[in-house]
């Protein structure tokens, strides 16, 4: 990865750019003048950004809608506003925000409109904040919104040792579910730390697995795999259960179209909610709610995000950081979200 001297000068806006289809060292890092916001904006001086699996899959353009290359990815940020362009309120001027950009995060400074940051209480560290803002309104999303997962139930989240996967088992067993959660085994023990109870998805049959621990079927399943496994996953429904789907995570290396994964399990999801059997499927995406108008979407995130900020606060959920390293570092970052060897967040910090 080409980059010059790590320091980053007062007045200088520093960028990862994702220049095409390349390998992470192909990462370019891009250096200018820090932009004035301009009417209705503001300058936020990012203090930490994510590296998620969407990243991943915009570097092999797997991403069903990523831009055209090239561009700066980066899905969410920690950052203080610094300063605020014409019509925008000053006193914002200090205040550390939380953002959803979906690209653009992973840079020292964002220009952004103020209605779509999020206020994050100072007492918590940008880092710990930043594991928690995508993977959080995510797993608070699904689990409340779309599955209303209510105490006494049962649910099943696959990859429950992820990003995603530990948010979504601490957040049913806040609100009084029973998880079991499939993981390799080097997640298990601290899966049994939260209360779940751990299914090794690399030895037999899964779906067998769940039914001895959940005879009568479970009342929701989550499903980031992809369109065999979330077959499994409807069959192991309880009368009256919900599937989410959330993801195609298995299809990531695969080549052809990027929209086809996603395209057969809406279609899938669609023709299981026709059936007359009381259970329901739906494919979750984040930015979905945007057809219930801009105003619906930024306040549901805002009191989502600011529900999951609050609770990390008060310590009822921890999303684990696997490593900081220097937003110049990002293809080494990357290398490291995707090899599979770390639990929890990488983050990068300009």
């Amino acid at each position: 990865m080409n980059h010059g001297p790590d320091h980053r000068a007062p007045g200088q806006l520093v960028e990862i750019v994702l220049p095409g289809l390349v390998e992470p060292e192909g990462l370019l890092v891009r250096r200018s003048a820090v932009p004035a916001p301009g009417p209705g904006q503001v300058l936020v001086a990012v203090e930490a950004t994510g590296v998620s699996f969407a990243e991943q899959q915009m570097r092999r353009g797997r991403y069903y809608d990523q831009p055209p290359f090239p561009f700066v990815p980066g899905y969410d940020l920690v950052g203080r506003i610094t300063a605020t362009g014409p019509g925008t309120d000053p006193a914002l001027t200090g205040r550390r925000i939380a953002a959803l950009t979906k690209t653009g995060g992973w840079a020292s400074h964002v220009l952004l409109d103020p209605a779509d940051t999020v206020p994050v209480p100072d007492s918590l560290d940008p880092a710990e904040a930043e594991t928690a803002v995508v993977n959080g309104i995510t797993a608070h999303q699904m689990l409340h919104r779309h599955a209303k997962v209510r105490a006494g139930q049962t649910v099943l989240v696959h990859g429950a040792g992820g990003g995603v996967g530990q948010l979504l088992a601490q957040l049913a067993r806040a609100a009084g579910a029973e998880v079991i959660g499939t993981a390799s085994p080097r997640h298990h023990d601290a899966l049994r730390a939260l209360g779940v109870t751990p299914v090794d998805y690399r030895t037999g049959d899964v779906p067998a697995q769940v039914r001895r621990l959940a005879p009568g079927g479970v009342d929701a399943v989550f499903d980031h795999v992809g369109l065999r496994s979330a077959v499994d996953s409807w069959h192991l429904l309880a009368p009256g259960g919900t599937l989410i789907a959330y993801g195609s995570a298995a299809t990531r290396d695969d080549t052809g179209s990027k929209q086809w994964p996603v395209l057969k399990l809406l279609a899938r999801t669609w023709w299981w909610n026709a059936l007359p059997n009381g259970r329901r499927a739906r494919f979750y995406n984040i930015w979905a709610g945007r057809a219930l108008g801009r105003d619906r979407f930024r306040a549901r995130l805002r009191a989502d995000l600011t529900a999951v900020l609050d609770a990390v606060r008060r310590g009822e959920i921890t999303a684990p950081l696997a490593a900081r390293l220097p937003l110049t570092d990002a293809a080494e970052a990357l290398r490291l979200a995707e090899s599979g060897t770390v639990t929890g967040k990488v983050v990068l910090i300009p």
